[in-house]
């Protein structure tokens, strides 16, 4: 999750969690299920983060990127400070992460999440270990993440059972 601008009108507050890791040996790793491929993305193509954006954010309300033109968002996806991992589960697109490596040395999981079709089937703690192994690998100071109430019920809890830590947390009245 990222920067959530906008909720539904049934919101009545938002919550944002602001979590991190300050050490490796604070990951609690689970093991990516069976049959579930995670491949860096290596070559930036922003049609892709773009395409993804929509499609996982959108149950989510993803929208700081909502609005964004083709030219920003090639901007953003092919920079030195951002990498992508795709998710697929026979042959089909799965889920993505982004890290996004910031001046202080820490390394952010700006975006993670899995397709409509894939929750609630035992991918996301091995998929988020994923992701904060590859953040740690990235020569990271800290890693940090954020989710917020318009998430999945269960995402602030695998956060935890990772190893991440609540540095702070903002509530918004909507």
């Amino acid at each position: 999750m990222r920067r959530t601008t906008t909720a539904s009108a049934a919101v009545a507050e938002l919550t944002i969690w602001y979590l991190e890791m300050t050490a490796a040996a604070q990951h609690c790793p689970a093991p990516l299920a069976p049959g579930f491929d995670v491949v860096e993305a290596s070559v930036p193509q922003y049609p892709v983060n773009r395409f993804l954006y929509h499609w996982i954010g959108e149950a989510w309300h993803w929208t700081d990127k909502r609005d964004w033109s083709g030219e920003q968002w090639r901007a953003y996806v092919e920079r030195d400070g951002l990498r992508t991992w795709l998710a697929f589960v026979a042959g089909s697109p799965a889920g993505y992460f982004e890290l996004e490596r910031q001046r202080s040395g820490s390394v952010e999981i700006a975006y993670f999440g899995l397709a409509p079709t894939f929750i609630g089937r035992g991918f996301g703690s091995g998929f988020l270990s994923r992701a904060i192994a590859e953040a740690w690998a990235w020569d990271a100071s800290r890693v940090t993440v954020n989710t917020c109430s318009l998430d999945h019920p269960r995402a602030l809890e695998n956060y935890r059972r990772r190893g991440f830590r609540l540095s702070h947390s903002e509530i918004h009245a909507r």
